[in-house]
């Protein structure tokens, strides 16, 4: 019962739709604007700078606290297999964030809130794959392609640092719904219409 409850609480804290609230601060919806999303590069490009990174933190901290305080418990209650129920913990926030149930059932692309969730579980990892992100945010300027590359580079560095096998599969899940995420965005890039980091749109 405890870890069912503790599940239920990390989806609905990963359903926080942060892009939506910061959004509705400054009188704007960004699901109305640019590409619909409510994650970080939505809120960049219709928001500017500054609100976009409180949706930042936002979406990373609601990835990492529920895994936090989970690893906490787990240790407390002495829990028999804590990976196996670490790793059912993990996604629901990054599910949350996909399918708030706030929204109606849909949300964002998850990748900061992915991040947020590597971040409790491994930060080296973390900090792997937010390098590879920012390498390649600078040299195309585009968040999506940033955000396919990491995401794929997460479960490679896993495998290739020996981690536990429920651990790479479980990140090879996380990277393949990532990038099913970015598929509309795949198809701007292929038209030559996605929206470059630091381009605004007006609202």
């Amino acid at each position: 019962m405890g870890i069912a409850l503790l599940v239920l609480a990390a989806y609905l804290v990963g359903s926080i739709p942060f892009g939506v609230l910061v959004g509705r601060r400054f009188g704007v919806d960004v699901r109305q604007h640019g590409s619909g999303n409510i994650g970080f590069s939505n809120a960049l490009r219709v928001l500017g700078p500054g609100p976009a990174s409180v949706v930042l933190l936002g979406d990373v901290a609601k990835g990492a606290a529920p895994v936090l305080v989970a690893r906490w418990l787990f240790s407390t209650w002495a829990i028999r297999e804590p990976d196996v129920w670490l790793l059912l913990v993990a996604f629901a926030p990054i599910i949350g964030h996909t399918f708030s149930i706030f929204l109606g059932f849909r949300g964002g692309r998850a990748v900061a809130t992915t991040l947020g969730v590597l971040l409790g579980m491994n930060w080296l990892t973390a900090c792997v794959g937010l390098g590879v992100w920012l390498v390649m945010v600078g040299t195309t300027r585009y968040i999506s392609v940033a955000s396919i590359v990491a995401a794929g580079t997460v479960p490679v560095w896993m495998a290739v640092a020996g981690a536990r096998w429920e651990w790479a599969a479980f990140w090879t899940g996380m990277a393949a719904l990532v990038i099913a995420r970015h598929i509309p965005n795949l198809g701007r890039l292929m038209e030559g219409t996605e929206s470059k980091i630091g381009e605004r749109v007006d609202v």
